[in-house]
């Protein structure tokens, strides 16, 4: 059964929040949800700096956590929502745990797998096809990326500007002399 606009617009909401767990932490904000029955069955967020490890993405956290609450590798009744169009990785593993549909947010130009660069979701060379619909609440999504990217700008251009403030104050030393 398909879901509502309201509800593809609540759990949206939801993958939002879990974006914005993620900023609050330093990870870039990408949040993602995975919907049973109604039902929010697997919460994730980016924590690829935290655990320095490249598959922590927020439709894997989620992907996992679903699976876990399932007791089933198979997530063919779920739905996933998330904030960034999903990259290759991210596809491959909806593909492969049977993911009904994909609900995504802002596009990836770098990396989007589900439409923007490739689009795995719909490939029929694979054995399983997940319905993707891309854009929704779009605006927020990529603001949220956008905000973080923005103050990680400014932050590093204020700390170059503190560094060469500091250099210019440390007194010169000159070799060679007895101090």
């Amino acid at each position: 059964m398909q879901p509502t606009e309201a509800e593809i617009m609540h759990y949206m909401h939801a993958a939002e929040r879990e974006a914005e767990k993620a900023g609050l932490i330093g990870e870039v904000p990408i949040g993602a949800v995975v919907v049973h029955d109604g039902q929010i069955i697997g919460w994730g967020h980016n924590l690829r700096e935290h655990t320095q490890n490249g598959a922590h993405h927020a439709e894997m956290m989620a992907i996992q956590e679903a699976c876990l609450i399932l007791h089933s590798w198979r997530l063919e009744d779920c739905d996933l929502y998330v904030t960034l169009e999903p990259c290759p990785m991210c596809a491959g593993a909806m593909i492969n745990s049977r993911v009904r549909s994909c609900y995504w947010g802002a596009a990836d130009p770098k990396a989007g797998a589900a439409g923007t660069l490739v689009d795995l979701l719909s490939d029929t060379r694979f054995n399983h096809q997940v319905h993707s619909v891309g854009g929704v609440d779009a605006d927020k999504c990529a603001q949220l990326l956008q905000d973080f990217f923005r103050k990680i700008r400014k932050e590093r251009k204020a700390a170059k500007k503190a560094a060469r403030a500091a250099g210019q104050n440390l007194p010169h030393r000159h070799h060679g002399q007895n101090q």
